[in-house]
Parts: C-alpha cells; sequence; structure tokens
C-alpha cells in the first residue's frame, strides 16, 4: 500500500503577510502587497514594482552569529521554517536525527549577499570578501542551514527548475517519506529583489514595465504585459500520515498527486507539456477532473502562455468547469518560492471553505476560464489543483486533498 504523506505544518513570508495568519487575512480580503521597489533604486530600470516580504527584521529571529553567513533569502527561509515546525507542533531537538530531512527548491541562490561581495571584490580586493560567500550565494544553502540549525540528518537535497521547482521539490520529499524518512522540511523561499538579480529577470522578458500596481500584473486578461517579480514564499512540513495521526497532528491535507512533463523544443509545433502534467497528477491521485474542486493557476501574464495555459486546462475540465485563481496578484511571481505560497494557500482555502481571489484582473472571456475575481468565493475544496511552470519549459502540477481518516 502507498504510504499517504500530508502536510502538518505552515510556515510563510510573503509580500502581502508575514506569517501564515497575516498572509491568509490579506488574500482572502484581496489586500496586494505589491509596490514600487524600496530595497534598492529602481529608478534606472524598465520594471520598478515588486513584491518585498513587508516588517522582516532578521535580528528579531535569529541569533546574531547568523545574521553574517546568511543572505535575506536563508534568513527569511530559517524563520519560516521555524513557524512551520511550530504550526506542526515538532521539536526537532526532540527528534531523532536522521528521521527529518531537507527538501527545499532555488531560482537564484543568494543573489544579494553574493552581489555585495562581488563589489567588495572589485572596490577593495580579495582580502576583504567575506569567507561565507564560499556557500551563502548557493543554491542549496537554505536546505543546509536549515538542516544544520535543526540537527535535520536525513534525506536532504535541493530543485532547481524555476517557479516549477517548488512544486518539485515537495514531490521529492514525499518520495523520501515513502522510502520511510519521518517528517521533512519542504518548499521553497526566493529572494534576489537586488540590482544583480533585478537584471537577471529582466534578461527573461517576462517582467512587467507597467508603474501602476493595480495594473501591472493581469494574468488572462487581454491587457497581460508580463509579472511583477517578488520575494518570499512558504515553508511546509511533510510527515506520514500515520505517523501525524498517531502523534495528535493537525493535519492541513494530503499530498495526493504530482506530474512533471518538459515543453518540446520552441518551433516545433508540438503542444506544450502543461496538460499532460495536469493528467499525470490527476492519474498519481486516482481522481477524476470532475472531482477538482479548484485549480490555482501559474498565471504567467503573457498573452501566449496565458492561452497555453487555459487551453490546457479547458482540455483536461472542459470550459469554464472548474474554478480557477491566481492569488499571486496580489504578491507577484516569487521564483520558486511562489508554488509554495500556493500549496499553502490551497490548504487554507480548504480549511477555509474559501477560494482566494485574482486581484485586479479582467479575464479574457475567449480563454473560457471560471476565474475568481471581485471578491474570496465561498466553495467546499476537497481537492485543490497546483499549477507551476518554470522558464525554459518546465512543468508541474501538485493534487492536495483532504487528508484520508483512519
Amino acid at each position: 500500500m502507498t504510504t499517504s504523506v500530508v502536510i502538518t505544518g505552515l510556515g510563510v513570508a510573503a509580500p502581502n503577510g508575514l506569517g501564515k495568519e497575516d498572509f491568509w487575512e490579506a488574500t482572502r480580503e484581496g489586500r496586494s502587497g505589491i509596490g514600487p521597489l524600496t530595497r534598492f533604486d529602481g529608478s534606472g530600470y524598465p520594471a520598478k514594482l515588486a513584491g518585498e516580504v513587508p516588517g522582516f527584521d532578521a535580528k528579531e529571529h535569529l541569533p546574531s552569529r547568523l545574521l553574517p553567513q546568511t543572505d535575506r533569502m536563508t534568513r527569511l527561509a530559517l524563520v519560516a521554517t521555524d513557524w512551520a515546525l511550530a504550526d506542526a507542533g515538532i521539536k526537532p531537538q526532540e527528534a531523532e536525527g536522521f528521521e527529518m530531512g531537507v527538501v527545499t527548491a532555488s531560482s537564484s541562490g543568494g543573489f544579494e549577499f553574493g552581489q555585495n561581495e562581488l563589489r567588495k571584490l572589485w572596490s577593495k580586493g580579495s582580502q576583504h570578501v567575506s569567507a561565507y560567500q564560499s556557500f551563502a550565494w548557493f543554491y542549496a544553502v537554505n536546505s543546509g542551514q536549515i538542516s544544520i540549525r535543526n540537527g535535520m540528518k536525513g534525506p536532504s537535497g535541493v530543485l532547481v527548475s524555476d517557479q516549477a521547482g517548488g512544486l518539485d521539490a515537495v514531490a521529492h520529499a514525499r518520495r523520501q517519506i515513502r522510502k520511510g524518512t519521518g517528517m521533512i522540511v519542504s518548499g521553497s523561499i526566493d529572494a534576489s529583489v537586488c540590482p544583480w538579480g533585478w537584471v537577471a529577470q529582466l534578461a527573461s522578458g517576462r517582467l512587467s514595465t507597467v508603474e501602476d500596481p493595480a495594473r501591472a500584473y493581469l494574468p488572462f486578461d487581454p491587457r497581460a504585459a508580463g509579472h511583477v517579480a517578488g520575494e518570499g514564499g512558504a515553508m511546509l512540513i511533510l510527515e506520514q500520515a500515520d505517523k501525524a495521526r498517531r502523534r495528535g497532528a493537525r493535519i492541513y491535507g494530503e499530498v495526493a498527486g504530482y506530474g512533471a512533463t518538459f515543453d518540446p523544443k520552441p518551433g516545433s509545433g508540438a503542444e506544450p507539456g502543461l496538460r499532460k502534467a495536469i493528467e499525470l497528477a490527476l492519474a498519481d491521485a486516482g481522481t477524476a477532473p470532475g472531482d477538482v474542486d479548484v485549480v490555482f493557476a501559474d498565471a504567467a501574464a503573457v498573452p501566449e502562455l496565458d492561452r497555453a495555459e487555459a487551453d490546457a486546462i479547458n482540455t483536461v475540465f472542459g470550459p469554464r468547469a472548474v474554478p480557477v485563481t491566481a492569488p499571486k496578484t496580489m504578491t507577484g511571481r516569487l521564483y520558486s518560492g511562489a508554488a509554495p505560497l500556493d500549496l499553502a494557500t490551497a490548504l487554507l482555502a480548504m480549511e477555509s471553505g474559501l477560494i482566494p481571489p485574482s486581484t485586479n484582473t479582467e479575464p479574457d472571456p475567449a480563454l473560457g476560464l471560471d476565474l475568481v475575481t471581485g471578491d474570496a468565493r465561498p466553495a467546499r475544496v476537497n481537492t485543490a489543483l497546483v499549477l507551476a511552470r518554470g522558464h525554459g519549459g518546465f512543468n508541474s502540477a501538485v493534487l492536495l486533498r483532504t487528508a484520508p481518516t483512519g
């Protein structure tokens, strides 16, 4: 019998809320965290808006010894992990180290830390570069720092597939738990709102240059002109369902299905891979399309990509047959942190019986989507599908459902 894997803890650091409660209150009410860049002077860049995590002071949450060796993304990830563990009622110091692992995703690594140290190298010389540069910039640093801080000696790793990476990480965590690991911290926090990271994101050609926060990020809208980038994400606690129930844990939901594909070569004329990823996730979960209560869209806000996503959803479910939402319109696209934040949002929607809205956007009727806009929509949500696509052709889908009893 296949081991059921459930999520028992959520730790959120998002542009519209620091902590699970603040984030969910803002999200269900449609409050955005997108605004003008403040972490650096953005006046000379074509894209001037971002989703920045507000009110985070690492000194209030972490020991001073960690601050010189960590990038902002790692500090956020460490604190979000602390919150997720507390939410799950897990004290790592009381658990067996080899029963705990860490699997995260990353798209950029510690860009801001790396940029600052390279500036020192160029302006002052190598003797002024921090020794911590050797790892603070690295894609795997969050997994490493989380495992060290919490004594987690079980299976660990990092997935790198841009926006799709957060779903891939959770799927890999599920795989490790099915092999016998008791608990794994998974998800992702990314934070590259700095000049070096900003230029890298601009190179994609997909950032919106609209300067009005209410008009800058409009997925599935005829006015769509790219996305707003942001920082943050969510950390999740995954456990074997039986063990979670035995210890009386609060179970948000089950990671029931997963599918991943890669798009064909550009210009080949072949169909993008998102539809197949959805079908694989549904088959993995043994779930029919008609049993899915909501789809959390990737929401690229690039017209051709929006059409491709709408086509995939409509092919599997039928036109306007399932509610679709994109709450990332309130945060921006958070690199690899976006999809884990959608997973956390979906689980909170399941718990609350409420589908959060896609803000500001007015969907093109020709796309055939039942996009939830305006106010949050009351609904019984037992099954939620989360979609993510990474730049370069990655497609991933995760199906969540109410945890089985007994």
